[in-house]
């Protein structure tokens, strides 16, 4: 930051605020570095979290010995409680208080420091909840203590308790994390307020991301979604290429898709997101499908000598055998330089300088010369199948959910996304590409276009007034962010989760307190997301606010996306290298410019954009233009 601070020539006190976006909460589940975490919960109930839920993906599908993933809780660390509340808020059994102490001297004897509390029905009335952790505190001093009424009071036992779960497993690390953070800040001069950036899109402060972790874990990969949501383009797929995975997302009307439950650390592609193969969290998250292939993907052959790309990583240390720092096996990147997509020096804007006979080197070792093919057709074929690995994700937010992606433009953006961009929409019959400007960076872009936000829900089956609940958590939400409801800019969404009466599952639709149109708007989104038309008498399950407060100083989107500072050194003069393109018979000479020298008019394909963050390849058959808003746009030739 010091580094970014000086060559902008800005004091540090000068910044206004920090905006993060962070993987840590994601690599703590993932490595299962987290807090270890005691789980309280009502008496009979303790097995529901060993018991878990699984859904086997093709990878052990047929693997008789097959292991579950582990659950986010050891079944020694599960402890009960006598109580009982019924789902409308019934007391059916009193608390026992003794039992809670009994619990708490047992955890204290484990040496365990954070807690989640999770009772049955506990969505009705926390009043159970708030007394045990009351008595935890007192018990277990300096402790960690989180309850699902605090956490997300919504339905559904399993969903509830593992979301407080991982919420008291990240919370102390990203705690930790934060205030290390605000305190390095300050010894360098920066004292401006620090916000996190929350998976749903939302930025959060600081201190409201440590006291809901749980909604940080996929913060990391939210930041790129905005920017490519600021190109202005209302309806366009987010295409994010980093080193080590590829994420994409459906971006309809201006507003990316937004789940209300996903899950973590489970097997299988797409991040391990598929319904069943990890930790179910229940939290808004923009929906995104992830696969691992970056630039550091390793490529290998199997036992039956067929070429396979990632998922494991070189990462950036020892990193792709180009780079020159030990690693020796073929990567992604290895190949894009040996087809001459890359020019060496030209990576991280020629602070990296990259070394052509030591990618050429472990791709004839590893690959070429036990396939018996030239280095080129082994450096293609690499480059190939991470495209279709890449265009696998794109076909899980749009074929598999009915939507038709040609009408579409693709956003790449990424270290590497701009590199496989125009061969990902190829296959989808996507016409348009479009690559912001500081592509490189477009997602610490998208960090500063995050509104201020932070959602509440809560179940209650059969409230006499509706308004009422929504009233009381659009209250509670204004004062999490430290605003009021009738503030200038802040903004209340209300949304109700309805489904038919009789059946389990529901469905959120924009709330309307007219009772005919809310169910006008259900039958509706049941017909979109199932295919079928149905009526029949309704009822409201859950009650979803969500308040939001533009961020300071947000300025006009254009086609750049947020405003970044343009680099200080003058572009590169145009020049030319041979590259490698299958459809000109294979090496053949490419023009290569900057983004700079780019005009509107545009130029053919074959031709390489380079710049400091990142490389822009136009396959033969595609047309390049710079737009008003400093975007390079790809579009088929006609």
């Amino acid at each position: 930051m010091l580094a970014a601070l000086r060559d902008a020539g800005v004091a540090p006190e000068a910044v206004g605020r920090v905006v993060h976006a962070t993987t840590l909460a994601t690599n703590a589940v993932l490595e299962r570095r987290g807090e270890r975490v005691a789980y309280v919960t009502t008496r009979g109930f303790r097995s529901t979290i060993p018991l878990g839920r699984y859904a086997r993906v093709e990878e052990d599908r047929y693997d008789l010995r097959f292991d579950p993933p582990p659950p986010p809780v050891a079944a020694q660390d599960c402890f009960e409680v006598p109580e009982r509340i019924g789902p409308r808020g019934e007391v059916l059994l009193p608390l026992d208080e003794d039992a809670v102490r009994e619990v708490a001297a047992e955890i204290a004897r484990r040496g365990i420091t954070s807690v989640a509390v999770c009772l049955l029905h506990a969505y009705a009335d926390g009043a159970h909840e708030r007394r045990v952790a009351e008595i935890l505190a007192r018990e277990l001093p300096g402790a960690s203590i989180v309850t699902s009424s605090q956490v997300w009071p919504e339905i559904r036992e399993y969903e509830r308790a593992t979301t407080t779960i991982m919420s008291a497993y990240v919370g102390p690390v990203l705690g930790r994390y934060l205030r290390a953070l605000r305190e390095r800040l300050a010894a360098i001069g920066v004292r401006a307020p620090v916000y996190v950036m929350e998976s749903g899109g939302g930025v959060m402060s600081a201190e409201l991301a440590a006291r809901r972790a749980v909604a940080t874990i996929e913060s990391g990969p939210a930041a790129g979604v905005l920017a490519a949501a600021a190109t202005g383009r209302p309806d366009v797929i987010s295409f994010d290429m980093g080193g080590t995975t590829a994420k994409t997302c459906v971006i309809r009307n201006g507003r990316p898709e937004i789940t209300r439950e996903f899950h973590v650390g489970g097997k299988g592609s797409f991040g391990g997101r598929r319904a069943g193969t990890g930790v179910p969290i229940k939290t808004p998250a923009i929906d995104l499908a992830e696969v691992g292939a970056g630039g550091g993907s390793i490529a290998w052959l199997d036992a039956a000598g067929t070429l396979r790309v990632g998922p494991r990583s070189a990462g950036s240390e020892p990193g792709p055998a180009c780079y020159g720092l030990g690693g020796d096996q073929p990567t992604v990147t290895d190949a894009n330089l040996v087809l001459g997509y890359l020019a060496p020096g030209a990576l991280a804007g020629g602070t990296l300088r990259l070394h052509p006979e030591l990618a050429e080197k472990a791709i004839d070792r590893h690959l070429a010369g036990p396939l018996g093919v030239g280095r080129a057709e082994a450096a293609h074929a690499v480059h190939e199948i991470v495209t279709a690995s890449m265009a696998s994700a794109v076909h899980v937010v749009t074929v598999q959910r009915g939507i038709d992606p040609r009408g579409f433009a693709l956003v790449a953006f990424g270290g590497a996304g701009p590199m496989h961009a125009a061969g990902v929409a190829a296959r989808f019959g996507i016409g348009t590409v479009v690559i912001p400007a500081h592509c490189g960076v477009a997602s610490a872009a998208g960090l500063l276009s995050g509104a201020l936000s932070t959602d509440r829900v809560l179940t209650r089956l059969g409230a006499p007034d509706p308004e009422a609940v929504f009233a009381r958590l659009a209250e509670d939400a204004c004062r999490d962010l430290g605003v009021t409801p009738g503030d200038p800019g802040v903004t209340v969404t209300r949304t109700a989760t309805v489904r038919f009466t009789g059946q389990s599952h529901d469905l959120p639709v924009a709330w309307t307190p007219d009772r005919d149109e809310l169910a006008a708007r259900f039958e509706a989104e049941y017909e979109r997301v199932y295919g079928i038309r149905q009526t029949g008498p309704i009822e409201i399950v859950t009650y979803h606010a969500r308040v939001t407060l533009p961020p300071p100083e947000a300025g006009e989107a254009g086609e750049a996306g947020a405003a970044v500072p343009a680099a200080g050194s003058p572009a590169p003069a145009p020049g030319a290298r041979r590259a490698y393109f299958p459809e000109r018979g294979g090496y053949t000479a490419v023009p290569v410019l900057s983004r700079a020298h780019l005009t509107a008019a545009g130029a053919p394909g074959p031709l390489i954009i380079e710049e400091a963050g990142s490389t822009i390849v136009v396959p033969p058959g595609w047309h390049a233009a710079r737009t008003p808003g400093d975007a390079v746009t790809i579009r088929t030739a006609p």
